[in-house]
C-alpha cells in the first residue's frame, strides 16, 4: 500500500522560512517524479514545484521561483520543499504527490499524479 506523509507545516511570520518533508512508503521516489501542490481556501489546487525522477531537473511555479527549493534524498526516500521569504499569499494546505510521467509538461497538472499525501497546513501571518 502506497502512502505519502507530509510534515513540517505550521505558523510562521511573513519573511520567515519552513521546510516541508514528504515521506513515502510502498513507493520509491526514485521511480517517480514528485511534485508539491497547494490549495488555499476557496481556490483550486495549484502547482508549486516538482523534481524529476532522475533528479536532473526541478521546476517551479513563477509565484515561488527564487524563494522555494525542492530537493530529494533518495537514500531516505524523502522529498523536501524549503520555503524562504514566505508571504501571506503562500498560506495553504501543501500536498506532495507522485507521478510516473516522464513528460515535464505533465508535472504541472495535478491530474497526472497518482499518489497524494494528506496535506500539511502552512499559515503565514502578515
Amino acid at each position: 500500500q502506497v502512502q505519502l506523509v507530509e510534515s513540517g507545516g505550521g505558523l510562521v511570520q511573513a519573511g520567515g522560512s519552513l521546510r516541508l518533508s514528504c515521506a513515502a512508503s510502498g513507493l520509491s521516489f526514485s521511480d517517480y517524479a514528485v511534485g508539491w501542490f497547494r490549495q488555499a481556501p476557496g481556490k483550486e489546487r495549484e502547482f508549486v514545484a516538482a523534481v524529476r525522477r532522475s533528479y536532473s531537473g526541478t521546476y517551479y511555479a513563477d509565484s515561488v521561483k527564487g524563494r522555494f527549493t525542492i530537493s530529494r534524498d533518495s537514500a531516505k526516500n524523502m522529498v523536501y520543499l524549503q520555503m524562504n521569504s514566505l508571504k501571506a499569499e503562500d498560506t495553504a494546505v501543501y500536498y506532495c504527490a507522485g507521478s510516473p510521467a516522464y513528460s515535464v509538461r505533465s508535472y504541472y497538472s495535478a491530474s497526472n499524479y497518482n499518489y497524494w499525501g494528506q496535506g500539511t497546513q502552512v499559515t503565514v501571518s502578515s
